[in-house]
């Protein structure tokens, strides 16, 4: 079986949607919105609303005089039914 999320996106926009119920994953870039909305459902017992997909390309960056290049990944915005959150990912004020 394939690792479809990988680890959450924790960001000032990621904390930002929380408030929304709305939660950012990065994920692998085989995964499909049909697979993604099955996992984070099995793995936080939450319903899933919606999900939408983005792609981080990959960008150029320099060490010392060589180039080189950070790897693109696949980003997923959860959006949860409303009243429900996911605990494990909470920010405390």
């Amino acid at each position: 079986m394939k690792q479809v999320i990988l680890r959450p996106i924790i960001t000032e926009k990621a904390i930002r949607l929380s408030s929304t119920n709305q939660y950012v994953f990065e994920v692998s870039k085989e995964s499909t919105k049909s697979e993604i909305k099955k996992e984070i459902s099995r793995l936080f017992k939450v319903h899933v609303e919606a999900v939408n997909i983005t792609y981080q390309r990959e960008k150029k960056r320099r060490r010392g005089r060589f180039w080189g290049k950070s790897s693109g990944y696949k980003k997923a915005v959860v959006a949860l039914k409303k009243g429900e959150t996911i605990k494990e990912l909470e920010v405390k004020k």
